[in-house]
């Protein structure tokens, strides 16, 4: 839903928009926000041009894969996508957010085909490894305005060398629905076609909730909710959040845990492919790294230029645990009774007209890492549910209708 309708098809589109485009406008020269209660104000976002695209996908039935316990590979066809993209742009900034089962990007006209080309083997390749249906589409923004609603980016520094994209005006709701129709469809590249998924892994375990429960908050706009409404509705939620010890991150200060063999290991198999044209080979090769990596984490051991402990701490400082796209979206730790007023609030702000929402709460999250350098310090990391997260919580939400 959107936060904010800009103006109506019959209105000439927001100000700034084609203006935006002819400008050069460019997501990495907006100036990030460090405060995470900052995106509830719209003077932290721009427009999106125009011309721009919004690429989006998400797993067909990812409830039912997630009930069968396929959790962790619903989650890396979401973040398969966005590895595949960046990486497909040679590691260029990327407006993006990950949905536990699904993904958004935003995209400049330049970059339309090396986006398709990339989105077209990530589809082939969930469906070849993953055995999941990945759909996927590219719709214009000028489509977003069009209808009605509006598409605006910010850019929130969750740590010093990371930036995730926030969103606001409806155009990824917008997008999400029109790829669910089956609009604008991108369709899956030739068999055997594979993206490049390079430093995308799940080498760490589940991580317990340390303070009793991982909640998965999604929370969107009524149409035609009062946006004061709407601000201070949010604001109370990410009040009772932060007020939990470490503000609610859902990993422990010394990181997520690590073991042998890893739970993901078979997934990260399939991600890599043959090796030498044999998986008996690939399936080794991984095992023995990942015992390699444990002993070095362990040890706390630095080789070179890499120190564990430090990218440790940055998995944690890095992690998109809440993000904001058309609504919050958040899985974070907390004890039951902040989950029960967390709750309670939010069944008020929907009797009142103002927000709709979806909760799942679990006894862990799940992390999804990519990691092109371990070196470098701005590897990005995703965060859900271990039982369900976003999926199970957005089903809730669908379920509460418009």
């Amino acid at each position: 839903m959107a936060m904010a309708q800009l103006h109506r098809p019959d209105e000439p589109p927001a100000a700034g928009t084609d203006a935006a485009s002819r400008a050069g406008f460019a997501y990495e020269r907006l100036a990030p926000f460090t405060r995470f209660t900052d995106v509830l104000e719209t003077s932290v976002f721009a427009p999106v041009p125009d011309d721009w695209w919004i690429g989006h996908c998400d797993v067909i039935d990812s409830t039912g894969a997630i009930a069968a316990g396929r959790y962790r590979e619903v989650n890396m066809a979401g973040a398969a996508a966005i590895a595949a993209v960046r990486n497909a742009l040679h590691g260029r900034a990327l407006a993006f957010v990950f949905g536990g089962d699904g993904a958004s990007l935003v995209l400049p006209p330049s970059d339309r085909a090396t986006v398709e080309a990339a989105l077209a083997a990530t589809v082939t390749f969930v469906r070849e490894e993953l055995g999941l249906t990945l759909r996927a589409a590219l719709v214009p923004v000028r489509a977003v305005r069009a209808a009605g609603h509006d598409l605006r980016v910010a850019r929130y520094a969750a740590s010093e060398a990371v930036a995730y994209a926030m969103f606001e005006g409806g155009g990824l709701a917008f997008a999400d629905a029109r790829t669910k129709a089956g609009a604008y469809a991108v369709h899956a590249a030739p068999a055997g076609t594979r993206p490049d998924l390079t430093g995308l892994s799940c080498r760490f375990e589940p991580v317990p909730a340390a303070t009793g429960l991982i909640v998965s908050v999604l929370a969107v706009p009524l149409t035609g909710a009062e946006r004061t409404a709407v601000r201070d509705a949010l604001a109370d939620v990410l009040g009772l959040i932060e007020a939990m010890p470490r503000m609610g991150r859902p990993l422990p200060a010394a990181g997520p845990p690590l073991g042998w063999p890893p739970s993901g290991w078979q997934i990260e198999a399939r991600l890599r492919g043959p090796l030498l044209g044999s998986r008996a080979l690939r399936w080794l090769q991984v095992l023995i790294r990942a015992g390699l990596s444990l002993a070095i984490f362990r040890s706390r051991l630095t080789l070179g230029r890499f120190s564990p402990g430090r990218y440790l701490r940055e998995v944690v400082a890095n992690t998109d645990f809440r993000k904001f796209d058309d609504g919050l979206r958040m899985t974070v730790a907390c004890d039951a009774p902040t989950a029960d007023a967390v709750e309670a609030r939010l069944r008020a702000a929907r009797a009142s007209g103002v927000l709709r929402y979806g909760v799942h709460r679990q006894n862990a999250a799940i992390v999804t890492c990519i990691t092109p350098s371990a070196v470098a310090a701005d590897h990005v990391h995703f965060v859900d549910g271990a039982g369900g997260g976003y999926a199970l919580a957005a089903r809730q939400l669908k379920a509460d209708g418009a």
